[in-house]
């Protein structure tokens, strides 16, 4: 038997303001993708974004479904927009948010945008910051996917 252990680092910022430049913007983007949701059910409006390798920023939304599987999460959503329309260019970064109940919210990636996440890096051989909007205005940035999912399920490409 070996026994091991697992850390995980991540930054926190007091707010959205203190993030660097381009991690502002990305959260700013998030945060606007909210007002596309589609959330007649939870009224939980989550948005994402994604930066690609070449600055270019991709917004997705919740996207629900009367038959509940059938919907869609934003990270989910922003990640295959950006796949489809920029195949070329890796994944850099996502930022998530919800809103609900006229305030901006916590949200964090579900297991399957985690594994859709740990697919994106793989494919690119880069790792993901994951930008995630906490309580109070709070954001925490985690670098790369394995710390969100350390066992992903992983496959020779």
């Amino acid at each position: 038997m070996v026994n091991k252990c697992l850390t995980i680092a991540y930054a926190e910022y007091d707010s959205v303001a203190e993030l660097p430049e381009e991690d502002r913007r990305l959260m700013e983007a998030a945060m606007e993708a909210t007002e596309s949701a589609y959330a007649p059910y939870s009224q939980f409006h989550v948005g994402a974004a994604v930066r690609l390798a070449d600055g270019t920023i991709v917004r997705g939304s919740n996207q629900e479904n009367i038959a509940y599987p059938s919907g869609l999460c934003a990270e989910r959503t922003a990640l295959f927009s950006a796949s489809a329309k920029y195949p070329q260019l890796a994944v850099e970064a996502l930022a998530v948010v919800g809103f609900h109940e006229g305030q901006f919210t916590e949200a964090s990636p579900c297991g399957a945008c985690r594994q859709v996440m740990a697919e994106y890096e793989l494919r690119y051989g880069n790792e993901i910051s994951v930008l995630c909007y906490l309580s109070g205005g709070r954001i925490r940035r985690i670098s790369g996917v394995k710390s969100l999912l350390p066992f992903a399920f992983e496959a020779e490409l």
